[in-house]
């Protein structure tokens, strides 16, 4: 007789495997990663793995559309609570640069998995996804500059997010002040608010 599976327990552990892989690719990196390596840091066996996601690609992109959704999920729910325009640009500026280890841990991985993805097409479609629902929290910022010529502005948002990033990562002792600081004086110039706060 089959086992029946509670659906509730099982999405409990689904996240709680891609929790660990994210972690473990964070440390070894897309290329070095194994399912060996994050069954260790989830406690489970490779077969486990096997069951809940096919394979390492598949448990991988998982881990990916997870922690992105995540993000976007949690920045819109902060721009959504603030009230005012300069709130919502903060907000959104705090949930792009959110500790000094997230951060680094997000944008290593994310970078990582996106190198991965210029090799293997069905991850690309991850990253579209992720590209598209980060366009269009972006679009929402954007906005807070007028109707006119936000596409363009929300493109050139990423743009900034993403350089200050690679910026981030690169640094060796990076201030998570300062990095909130620059990205926020670099949206108020793209929103036409230069004067302001």
């Amino acid at each position: 007789m089959a086992r029946s599976v509670n659906p509730i327990q099982d999405r409990a552990r689904r996240a709680a495997l891609e929790k660990a892989a994210y972690l473990a690719l964070y440390e070894r990196g897309y290329a070095g990663v194994t399912l060996g390596d994050i069954a260790g840091h989830a406690g489970v066996s490779k077969g486990t793995l096997a069951y809940h996601f096919g394979s390492r690609a598949g448990l991988l992109a998982a881990v990916m559309r997870r922690f992105t959704r995540t993000i976007t999920a949690v920045t819109r729910r902060a721009l959504r609570q603030a009230v005012t325009p300069e709130a919502k640009l903060r907000a959104y500026v705090e949930n792009q640069f959110y500790g000094v280890e997230n951060t680094r841990r997000f944008y290593t991985v994310s970078l990582d998995f996106l190198a991965a993805a210029t090799r293997d097409p069905a991850l690309m479609n991850v990253q579209r996804d992720f590209q598209r629902e980060t366009l269009a929290l972006d679009l929402e910022v954007a906005r807070l500059g007028g109707e006119e010529g936000a596409a363009e502005r929300a493109r050139l948002l990423r743009a900034l997010v993403e350089g200050l990033s690679v910026r981030f990562l690169a640094d060796p002792e990076p201030d998570l002040a300062s990095y909130r600081g620059e990205c926020l004086r670099g949206l108020r110039a793209l929103l036409g608010w230069e004067n302001q706060g």
